[in-house]
């Protein structure tokens, strides 16, 4: 079945070989639904914050929302300039410079990104907090206690450090795909190899640039559980805290739509600054390997902030969780809770994954096989999900939950459902991207054999797209795994997962105990993160 010719011309495209076919009604119907779930949050927030304009508006001007608001703009600021500084250096180094060992520091650069945020929390917390692993060594020299680590130097930290990946690897590819004529006019001009970089390098980076710092940023915006642990007041853990101790959910709501509001804003502000500028070569000259600058009297500079790098965000987490760890085993803790909650949770990720590639997959063959007017809002749609902080969406389905739908309320299928609006994303960019990737001419020939186009969906389109849809539930399972704040407030009563036990035995300064079930969680995580970090080497 078809759409019907009304609606098929104003959604013309698709095959080839009949430029008026609109997309299958199935596959529309599919599509609408995913799109108007993933907006059910944003839509409830707003008829939410209606029911009560006045009280919100109110609380939105105490003195106290301005001060949760220059934190979170403070420390999102800050940890994206921060992650720049560090990613783009590393990234040139192991792209351009004749850096020792570089082809192994690549790898070990991406290790970080297994490392959720709460954990981060907890190395800073075990290895440098008032009483841990560094005053502990220091206390035969007469040291009693460290200075604090809490709050926004803790935070940033703590983030910097395990986010920076996300600008290296795109600063990484852009560095790879770039035009070197350029840079070689330069030198034949006269020009030093820092002004070279400076004015001809660094403007050719800034769309990498800026979109790796738009997904640190957001990640700051929507963390929770760094933030909480460090005890410093962003919007996630303000909001977190209303939720929890207040009847009165109003000010949790208006501070949701004052955090989507800043998500927005930062995306508008992406999309501006990229403009019109093109910053691809009209030739293919500059895809030849670039000459590699000789590092020189550098190379002692670059191995040290290599290294130091390395230090902080592998040794020092290591070294923190098997010292915390060998105290845990040292006091007997009881371990008998672990495999169930290594089985919480890998199949509710492993069910987000698969349900994520189930979903997403029409929403990218709309989108790809029928790229009109009618179909953008669909895309738009999926992707505002990933600008959506974890804490609003589940605060978001727990109003619904409650209010408009009980009967789904602390139940599985509402749990997943937020999984899936968050990370959907991931799974439809792959999905996207295997399927700009398989000729039309191969669909268009089943069909002009008579075979139906669900019979070619299935046949020719699903097994070549099958690698990237993969791909793609695996990225979703990954990230699911570490989610925090979704299962904190849509789990059911006395589901508990790694992510939330290592929460809430953190929170409480149990380090021990929640030492083995971090050891099982980064275990997990860290295997896929390895597969990716040897196919990047």
């Amino acid at each position: 079945m078809e759409l019907p010719l009304s609606l098929r011309e104003t959604v013309r495209g698709g095959w080839r070989t009949n430029r008026s076919a609109g997309p299958p009604l199935p596959i529309f119907i599919a599509s609408l639904l995913v799109a108007l779930a993933i907006l059910l949050p944003l839509a409830y927030l707003l008829l939410r914050a209606a029911s009560a304009a006045d009280e919100i508006w109110r609380l939105l001007f105490r003195p106290r929302t301005a001060v949760i608001l220059f934190n979170s703009v403070t420390l999102a600021s800050a940890v994206t300039l921060g992650a720049i500084v560090i990613a783009v250096p590393l990234a040139w180094l192991v792209v351009r410079s004749d850096l020792p060992f570089r082809r192994y520091w690549t790898g070990l650069l991406i290790v970080p990104l297994a490392v959720p945020s709460y954990v981060g929390g907890f190395v800073f917390i075990g290895a440098l907090g008032p009483r841990g692993m560094l005053q502990r060594l220091l206390e035969p020299l007469g040291v009693e206690r460290l200075p604090e680590i809490y709050g926004f130097p803790g935070a940033w930290l703590a983030l910097t450090l395990f986010t920076y990946p996300y600008v290296f690897l795109v600063v990484r590819a852009a560095l790879q795909g770039m035009d070197y004529t350029l840079e070689e006019a330069s030198r034949s001009l006269g020009q030093s190899s820092w002004t070279t970089f400076w004015r001809v390098i660094l403007p050719q980076l800034r769309p990498a640039i800026a979109a790796g710092g738009l997904l640190v940023a957001l990640y700051t915006l929507s963390d929770f559980g760094a933030v909480s642990l460090l005890q410093f007041d962003t919007f996630t853990r303000v909001i977190y805290v209303h939720y929890q101790g207040s009847f009165d959910r109003h000010m949790a709501a208006g501070l949701a739509l004052v955090l989507v509001g800043m998500t927005l804003l930062i995306l508008a502000l992406e999309h501006w600054s990229r403009g019109r500028a093109q910053y691809h070569s009209g030739t293919r000259t500059g895809m030849r390997p670039p000459r590699r600058i000789t590092l020189g009297k550098w190379r002692i500079p670059a191995l040290v902030l290599c290294v130091g790098v390395l230090v902080l965000g592998i040794v020092m987490p290591t070294v923190t969780v098997g010292y915390w760890l060998f105290r845990s085993i040292a006091h007997a803790t009881n371990y008998s809770a672990l495999p169930q909650l290594a089985w919480n949770s890998l199949w509710v990720s492993a069910a987000a994954g698969v349900a994520a590639v189930a979903l997403a997959m029409p929403v990218a063959y709309l989108t790809v096989r029928f790229p009109r007017r009618l179909t953008k809002p669909f895309e738009f749609a999926v992707y505002l999900g990933y600008g959506l902080p974890g804490i609003v969406i589940a605060l978001s389905l727990v109003f619904f939950g409650a209010n408009v739908a009980p009967f789904i309320y602390q139940t599985f299928f509402l749990l997943i459902a937020a999984y899936l609006i968050r990370f959907m994303p991931q799974a439809y960019g792959n999905a996207r991207t295997s399927l700009l990737q398989v000729q039309p001419s191969l669909e268009e020939a089943s069909r002009s054999l008579g075979r139906s186009w669900h019979a070619t969906l299935r046949t020719i389109t699903l097994p070549l797209v099958r690698g990237g849809a993969t791909a793609g539930g695996i990225l979703v399972f990954v990230t699911t795994l570490k989610e925090l704040p979704i299962t904190l407030l849509l789990g059911p009563i006395e589901f508990k997962t790694l992510a939330t036990e290592v929460w809430s035995l953190t929170e409480e300064g149990f380090f021990a105990d929640a030492a083995p079930v971090i050891f099982v969680l980064l275990s997990i995580s860290l295997l896929p993160t390895l597969l990716f970090a040897v196919k990047e080497t």
